[in-house]
């Protein structure tokens, strides 16, 4: 049996987010996914060796790379549309479901039941989905400096506002990463060597 899967989550490179903002770099679904993926993967090992928690670093990691694939079906729904009210919030919530589910079909029957967690949050994962939660908001801190360092004035309230997001997260993780890691987003290439 053939499958598209693979061929669809390589269609994650043509979406493009904040679409309703002007972009010095347009920012590919693919490209936050990966970085939403490897800021879950240290949070986690954060969360283990500080504060003694027991995350699945590689788990978080997964469900940070897969955690946007419904948006290939569904596009990417700028924040303000899809947090306008709670009508709006959970009928977004059943179309990505339904995304989520036509996607998983897309796989052969046998290897389903290994990918069904990426698209429907299990109890066991609960702690794991706020991590991923607060990686994405930090990803789209990181995106807010960077178009805020390009001289980019449209996202400043952008960053402004994810950032008291993230604050209000009570994240120990999270409020580390951006002690620790934000800072060198506001350095250039030689100051980072």
């Amino acid at each position: 049996m053939s499958s598209n899967f693979y061929a669809f989550l390589s269609r994650m490179k043509y979406i493009n987010r904040w679409a309703l903002m002007r972009n010095t770099d347009e920012e590919s679904l693919s490209q936050h996914s990966h970085e939403v993926a490897a800021v879950a993967y240290v949070l986690c090992v954060i969360g283990n060796r500080r504060y003694g928690k027991s995350y699945n670093a590689e788990r978080a990691a997964l469900l940070g790379l897969y955690h946007d694939m419904p948006e290939i079906l569904t596009g990417d729904m700028p924040t303000p549309v899809k947090y306008f009210n709670s009508e709006i919030k959970d009928a977004y919530k059943r179309v990505e479901d339904t995304a989520g589910e036509k996607l998983l079909e897309t796989l052969p029957e046998d290897l389903r039941e290994d990918f069904e967690f990426l698209f429907f949050k299990r109890d066991e994962d609960t702690e794991l989905w706020k991590i991923v939660k607060a990686a994405d908001k930090l990803s789209a801190l990181i995106k807010c400096i960077e178009e805020r360092k390009a001289g980019n004035c449209e996202f400043l309230k952008a960053e402004q506002s994810t950032r008291e997001s993230v604050e209000k997260m009570n994240c120990e993780e999270a409020r580390d990463f951006i002690a620790e890691f934000l800072p060198g987003y506001e350095l250039t290439l030689d100051q980072l060597t």
